[in-house]
């Protein structure tokens, strides 16, 4: 993955956490048909303990955005989830965030990157 111009990093690294690992399938599954990834299709984030919440990980491309849009998505529960990267990528992304659910910025930093807390829930 190459700078578009070379002026700003272009992906970004999302963690995204709760207690369903169905709701963070769902969410990774939508992120992959907006943007290029580097989780495989066959990638399910799995439930390893019973009562304590999971993290999930994965990497997308914002300058690799695929054409059909990005439709809302239907959670059982809200799910958190820590966004970063660079500014322009991590603007775009957020962009594609709220078109597919509703967005909750629980806090943002960074000097040289962007850092987000986001909670998601349906739209």
């Amino acid at each position: 993955m190459q700078s578009t111009e070379g002026s700003h990093p272009e992906t970004v690294s999302v963690e995204i956490s709760g207690y369903s690992k169905e709701d963070a399938r769902l969410v990774f599954e939508a992120l992959a048909r907006c943007f290029g990834t580097d989780r495989g299709s066959e990638e399910v984030p799995q439930q390893l303990h019973e009562t304590r919440p999971m993290v999930w990980l994965g990497t997308y491309d914002v300058t690799d955005a695929h054409e059909g849009g990005c439709p809302p998505v239907h959670l059982d529960a809200p799910v958190d989830a820590d966004v970063q990267g660079g500014y322009w990528a991590v603007d775009r992304f957020r962009t594609t965030l709220d078109s597919m659910f509703t967005v909750h910025e629980t806090s943002a930093s960074g000097d040289q990157e962007r850092d987000l807390h986001l909670r998601l829930e349906s739209r």
